[in-house]
This record gives structure tokens, sequence and C-alpha cells, in this order.
């Protein structure tokens, strides 16, 4: 603090309080500072505290005061986020890289002990859990119904409890993993786990973790943070800045490092109006992602105000915030103002923090009165929305940002299935439109066809961290009970709310017994079928999907719908709010006009319609205002850290290095360490030719492992049978397992071939085979690789796999029409090139088919958007 050139504007924030200080930033006498956006005034605070002349400069603190013309100008600034969140999927990565930091250095004749992080880091488990068992597979009558997996843990486990079953085999499944991440907690310092069991990371930061504003070290200082998860902008809604980003980027934060980013431009959204009774924030959610997605704002922030912020919940921001990876935001903030205050209250955290936290950005002008635009600042642009126009939506059939009104549904999916394959088309024959399939569940006929609602979830933390939503759902579920519906037995019905404090409310307001009814029983707290995890459908499903070549679908209340992400089975997709997963999973199909048809007609021959038990906002704020308590939220996470009793029994090794199983086909010492140095690239052929919106799931899947894969094949050769597969996701501690996943996703469409699959061809024989048999041939031969794609590559999850994988199969570069921002940063993390076509060009229009060799001139000095020499030859 002595060097710190700002240190003449240290205070005291309450003169009672001498050493609990701040750095008013007002005492600058900056005119510039008040016309700041919120969110950079955040940027700004962290420069001011952290200006050591070194790692963050002088300079930097006047680029960022000076954000209205360094905005358009590329200018990069350092921040240093206060701390940083991880889940388990990647938070297993990063601590494997750690403990091989430690064996590097211990190598070295160094401490080991210096890799060690300093940045406080949580990390929640809760990608492991999958829906193994729900109500389909809880009694001996469905055996006939299920694969062999889940016989198997059907005669392991007693219990008929569909939570516990799922709860046992998460465990038995991840065993090694857990106790490695046990381990971690030991060995390194300022990291925090939250055991499994507890909730989803981004509600759990949202309802427990989330300081807003920071006190440590006799410094207050606004909680900002880093996630290695996309939807870490979630906390965005509280008035905490935080955004996704890779593996890479988050363990150089953890060992102190700044991030080093480009100064943002900042889209002003202006909500005005106020939304129609019957409207979710689930609706409004996807109407500002096709909205922002239409306007254009990757790599920007979105900063939200005007007299319609006023009338959404921190619930309904945080939702909001929680999807701006899909409509491709960097941050979309809420500043902080009284609403936000109430909920920290209405969460249970303690009552003299919240009087320093609004004291503090009081003084430091980052507390915000929407309904006074003096307060207002400058904006790159503003958008608008009027709240009012907003109507009932869902999104799909396999992009989140393609919104279709619940009007539309029907016309829309009858359009997507004669369509040209793509993101609205399946290409179904005009005379297979109609087509039925019979099947027999559980001893009765049924039959299925194109549109048939085979999972229904209520998941993600997108819409289980809202109680409008959830009780929402809830008191529909009530209604539908006493109207005499149901919802076919065949159909995969889940809940896995975002945390215990869900499942408290919806007990005590007396809903969760008709949710059950429905079929939407607890079967974990954790991502599950938002991520992938939605576990195996029953047989007799999956043969009838089969059998007609059908286009099941799936309708969840998560944040993601590509191909192949939900389920193999379920080629339609939709994102909806809780009461709509419901509506469907009633109804048993997408193809239904809810305004003309009834969801239903009950055992008394009365039709019922949709319209008949929705309930209205009034109704559902009653209930929360009721039920939706601050003892829950302390109750609930007093003992989140204590109250998983395997986890707290689970043993493990307290030595500062790991001792590595060289046996584990989970966790495996990486092979990160060596050849990261860009080079230029000779003749190197190309492994796959893609197109638009290659995501991460179609790179690096988290989701099962296929029997007939490179990672089955490798997994069954270490001794493994293929019920010990678990996921991808699961075992992103082995690099052998995850190279062989990578580009593994069975919705992949290469150019190659012609058609979805996880193969291409191998261009010196012209042999198909699948991706990492062929990368492996190109190895051996000693041949580069290139990747050739087209806009947004890299799209989706924050997932270090998806560059970690390709740089295992030998990929040197990628050459794309654009990127996603987080994965573009990853690729270079791993020394792959990401190479962008100069505008208006792609591989169509340089007439590039892929079967050419292609070398890369790589100057000694190379920077950010530089321009570079491709020679293309046979």
């Amino acid at each position: 603090v002595m060097t710190n050139p700002y240190a003449h504007i240290i205070e005291p924030l309450d003169p009672q309080k001498p050493d609990h200080k701040f750095f008013n930033l007002k005492k600058l006498k900056d005119p510039r500072y008040d016309q700041l956006p919120f969110s950079i005034r955040v940027l700004l605070e962290s420069a001011v505290r952290n200006c050591d002349g070194f790692l963050v400069k002088k300079e930097d603190v006047e680029k960022v005061l000076n954000w209205k013309v360094t905005q358009s100008q590329t200018v990069e600034v350092p921040f240093r986020p206060a701390r940083v969140i991880l889940q388990d999927f990647t938070g297993v990565p990063a601590v494997v890289d750690f403990a091989a930091m430690r064996d590097a250095v211990k190598k070295l004749q160094g401490d080991p002990e210096r890799i060690n992080p300093v940045c406080p880091a949580d990390l929640v488990i809760d990608h492991s859990i999958q829906v193994d068992f729900n109500r389909n597979c809880v009694t001996g009558a469905c055996l006939g119904a299920c694969s062999l997996v889940t016989i198997y843990y059907l005669f392991h486990s007693l219990r008929s409890d569909s939570l516990q079953k799922n709860q046992d085999l998460e465990f038995e499944r991840n065993k090694e993993r857990f106790e490695f991440l046990k381990w971690g907690s030991k060995a390194f310092q300022n990291m925090r786990i939250i055991p499994p069991g507890s909730g989803i990371v981004h509600q759990v930061n949202l309802e427990y973790l989330a300081r807003v504003v920071f006190e440590r070290d006799g410094y207050y200082y606004p909680d900002s943070l880093v996630g290695t998860d996309s939807h870490t902008t979630m906390i965005d809604g509280l008035g905490v800045l935080g955004w996704g980003v890779g593996g890479i980027e988050a363990e150089a934060v953890m060992l102190g490092q700044p991030i080093s980013m480009v100064l943002p431009e900042v889209i002003g959204y202006k909500l005005q109006g106020t939304p129609d009774k019957y409207i979710t924030s689930t609706d409004i959610v996807l109407t500002v992602t096709k909205h922002l997605r239409q306007v254009g704002v990757v790599g920007k922030f979105v900063e939200f105000f005007g007299p319609g912020v006023a009338s959404l919940s921190i619930a309904d921001r945080a939702t909001i915030a929680n999807m701006c990876p899909e409509y491709g935001a960097t941050a979309a903030f809420f500043p902080v103002d009284h609403i936000s205050i109430h909920y920290l209250n209405q969460t249970g955290r303690d009552t003299e923090k919240l009087n320093y936290i609004e004291k503090y950005l009081k003084a430091v002008g980052m507390f915000r009165d929407y309904s006074n635009t003096s307060e207002d600042p400058q904006f790159t642009q503003v958008v608008e929305l009027d709240l009012s126009t907003v109507v009932p939506c869902c999104s799909g059939p396999k992009r989140p940002q393609d919104k279709v009104t619940v009007s539309e549904m029907k016309q829309d999916f009858k359009m997507c299935l004669g369509a040209k394959q793509g993101f609205k088309g399946f290409q179904v024959a005009p005379e297979r439109h109609d087509v039925q399939v019979p099947f027999q569940f559980n001893g009765a006929e049924y039959s299925l066809s194109h549109g048939s609602v085979v999972i229904a979830a209520i998941t993600s933390c997108t819409n289980t961290s809202n109680p409008s939503v959830m009780l929402g759902a809830g008191l529909l579920a009530q209604k539908a009970v006493k109207a005499g519906l149901s919802v076919k037995p065949y159909i995969k019905t889940s809940l896995s709310p975002g945390s215990g404090v869900v499942t408290y409310y919806l007990k005590e307001s007396g809903v969760m017994d008709f949710l059950s009814q429905l079929g939407f029983e607890v079967v974990g707290y954790g991502c599950m079928t938002c991520i992938g995890n939605s576990g195996p459908l029953p047989e007799p499903v999956v043969q009838a999907i089969t059998q007609g070549d059908l286009v099941a679908a799936g309708v969840l209340s998560g944040n993601r719908n590509f191909e192949g992400r939900v389920h193999p089975n379920t080629r339609a997709n939709y994102l909806a709010s809780p009461p709509l997963v419901i509506a469907y999973a009633i109804a048993g199909t997408v193809r239904i006009d809810f305004e003309k048809e009834p969801l239903a007609v009950n055992s008394e021959g009365k039709e019922v319609f949709l319209r008949d038990i929705w309930p209205t906002r009034d109704e559902i704020q009653a209930v929360e205002r009721q039920f939706v308590i601050p003892a829950m939220f302390k109750e609930v996470y007093e003992k989140v850290e204590k109250v998983n009793e395997r986890w707290n029994s689970l043993e493990a090794p307290s030595d500062k290095l790991y001792t590595w199983n060289p046996n584990s086909t989970y966790i495996k010492s990486p092979p990160f360490f060596d050849g990261l140095t860009p080079n230029s690239i000779t003749d190197a052929y190309v492994l796959l030719n893609l197109g638009d919106s290659v995501t991460t799931d179609h790179i690096s899947p988290a989701g099962n492992i296929a029997r007939n894969s490179p990672a089955a094949r490798y997994l069954t050769s270490r001794g493994l049978t293929a019920r010990e597969f678990n996921s991808y996701g699961s075992r992103r501690g082995n690099d052998a397992v995850m190279a062989r996943g990578t580009f593994a996703n069975i919705r992949l469409f290469n150019k190659f071939i012609n058609k979805q699959a996880p193969t291409t061809i191998y261009l010196p024989t012209g042999e198909t085979m699948d991706v990492f048999d062929a990368a492996e041939k190109y190895q051996q031969a000693g041949h580069p690789l290139l990747i050739l794609a087209g806009k947004e590559y890299g799209s989706g999850s924050s997932r270090d796999w998806a560059a970690k994988g390709p740089f295992l199969l030998g990929i040197k570069a990628v050459l794309a029409e654009s990127y996603e921002r987080i994965h573009r940063s990853n690729l270079v993390g791993m020394g792959i090139i990401p190479l962008e076509y100069l505008p208006g060009d792609s591989a169509e229009s340089l007439g590039l088919s892929g079967r050419e060799r292609y070398t890369v001139i790589i100057p000694p000095q190379i920077t950010p958007r530089m321009t570079v020499d491709i020679k293309v030859h046979a």
C-alpha cells in the first residue's frame, strides 16, 4: 500500500473503526468517474487498489478512467478479481495441474509448496451426479424397462428413494475423484470445497458465497470473480461483477496473476414497463437472449438500467445474467440497489455486513437508484426492451438463441421437421411426419411420434435459483393434480434443485407432494440434465425412437440445448420455464397449441386447458412472501460444508505432493508443460472440416461414453466394464480418456463425410475412421494438423478440454470465421493458434475443400490481431 500512488485516497469507512479502510474513488476528483458505467467502476477500483507499478501500472488506471475514449481502441488492462470459483468438472483438471506444477518445482529443486493459490477459490462439486433413478426406476416393476446399468444399481441399492440412490451412485462412481479433491483442499491454501449434494455452483454462489463487498486485510472493496464455468455471469444479477474464463486463466489468477483483458465496450440495456401477470423470468431471458444476439454483444459488457429493472427481483436478474453466454456478452451487470440489499437479508446474510455493504457502495458511487435518470452513466450504445411486450416462449430445438413463442410452437416444430438439416431443421420426409411407433411400458400400450416428449426436467441454476418460477411450477402441479391430470409414466421426469433451500420452501408451501405425483421428485442437487447427465431412458422408449427414426423431444428449464448435449436420443430439445416443462410433460408432445388445444382430458372426460391451471404472478408472490424466509437459508448453509456424511468419511492423503496411481483411469499426471511455444506450421493436414456454431460439447463432450468409442475401447483395455465407464466429464483428470473423447460427439457434422458422426477421413489413404484414430495415425507419421471451421467456433461451455484435447491430438491451429471468447483464450493457452479469416472470407469463398496441405508462417514476434500468411497446396 505504501508504494501505491493512490495511497492518499485511503480512508476509514467508519471513523469509529480506523482499521477498516477503503480506496475512496470519489477523492480522485476526476469528472470522468461519474460518467463511467458501473461495471467499469469495478475494474477501476481494482486497478487503483492493486496499482504497484509492476503488474498494475498508473497508466492502466488512466486507461480505465479514460474508458469513453479507450473502449474503441483495443486497449488492454490488467484486472485482479477478488476470488475464483470452480465446479468439479473444470476444478479437477485445475487441481491436477497444480499437483503437476508442484512435481515440476520439486524436480527443479524448488519448494513445491510455493505452488499455492493466493487468491481465494471455492470449488463446488455439482457436475458429477446423474439422473440414473427417477420415478421410472424405483421399484422392481420397471426392471423390464431399464438398461443393464440401471438394473445393476437398482439391486445394489435397496432404498426406494431416487435422491439417495443417485447420490450413492455418484459416490461409487466418483470416489477416486472426490478423494483427490479432498486431498487438494488439504494440500492447498485458500481453496474451499463445497461437497457434493450441496447444490449448483452458481446458485450456491448467489445464495451463500457472494460477499458483494469484500472485507480482507483491513480493506473494503467490491466483490468480483472469474469462474471456470461460462455461467459464472449469473452473479452479475446481484451486482457482483464476474464472468467465465478458461481454467488456464483461472489457475493464473489463483496464483496471483491479473487477467489481461481488452477494455470492453458496454451496451446499456434499458428496461421499461412491467411484465404481464402470466410472464415468467424465463420468458424474459429468452427474449433478451434473442434480442442481444441480433444486436451483437460478443466480447462486450451489457449493463442493465432503466425503471423496469426495479420490477425485477434479484432472482429474475440472476436468471437474465445467467444466460449471458447464450447472448454472447462477457458480463451482464445489474448494479447493486435496495432490492439487492433486501435479497441479502432474505438469504440470511449478517446484518452488520449488510450495513457496511450499503455504506461502502454509496461512498464510492456504486449503489444504484434505477428510478434516478441522473445516475445513468454513458454507454457505448443503448438498446431497449419494454417488459410488457414479452410473451410466453421457449427456445430450440437446437440453440438457446432460437426463441419460439409458445403460441407458435406447434407450427414451428412442424416447419423444423421438414426443413433442411440445420439449426432449425431435421430433414424428415413429408410422408414420415405423422409416423406412430407403438411400444409397451410397464405392461401398458403407448405410442411415440415426432415431437413426443421423453425427457422433462426441472433443472439448472438458471431457473431453480428463482423461487417465483419454482413455486409457479409447484402451484401449476397442484392445480393439475386437482384437475385430474397426470404425466405418462415412460416420460423421464426429474427435479434437480440448485440448493437445499428450494426443497425446503417447496415442502413448506405444500406443493412438493403435487410435483412428486406428476413425477417431478427430487433426484439430486446438481446440474444433472442441463449438462447432459440425464441418465438412461427406458429401453422400450429408446427402441421405439430408434425403430421410427423419431425426432423425440426433451423439455428442460436449462440454459443450453445444443445437439447431443441433453441426451443422444432427443434430437429436439427446448428450453422452457419450470411451469412450461410440466405443461409439456402433461401434454406428452411439443406439437400442441396451448391456446387452442387442451393439455389433456381428465378421467371425467373434461378438457383441461393450460390457462385453467396457470398461476398468476400475484398468486406466486403471495406464496413466496410467506414461505421463502431467511431462516431457511441460514439453516441450510450453516451446515453445507459438514452435512454430507459420505464426504466427511472420505480419507484423503495429507502429503503436500500427490502420489499418482499409474493404474488410475480418473487422475493422471498431465503432459502439458512441454511444447507450448508457437512455431510455423508446415504442410499440415486438415483433421476436420466443420461448419458454423461448433460448440465445446461437439469438441469435448461431457456426457456418456459410447460403448463403441475409442475412449470405451481404452477403458475396456484397462479392465473396466461398460457400467463403470461413467461420463467424459467425470474423467477430465485423465488425459488418455479425454484425448480419445475429443470430437466424440455423435452429433458432430464433418463436411468430409457429410453426415453426423464422430468420424473423419484419413486423407493420405482415404480411410474413414474415428477422429482419435485418424489423429493418432497423423501423429505417428509426423504430420501436423489443422481444423477448418465457420462462425462461432467453440461456443458454449468454458471447457478447458475443448483446447487440451485438440492439443493432444496434434492440432496446431484452427482456421475459423469467428470464435467464442473463452475458447479462443483456451486455445492460446494450449499453444493452438486461433487463426481467423479476413473479413468477408471463408472456406467456401476461398474455394477450400479441406483436402489441401496448409503451411502457416508464424513470425518470431506475434501479437493479437496480426495478419499472417497461409500457403495452400494440393
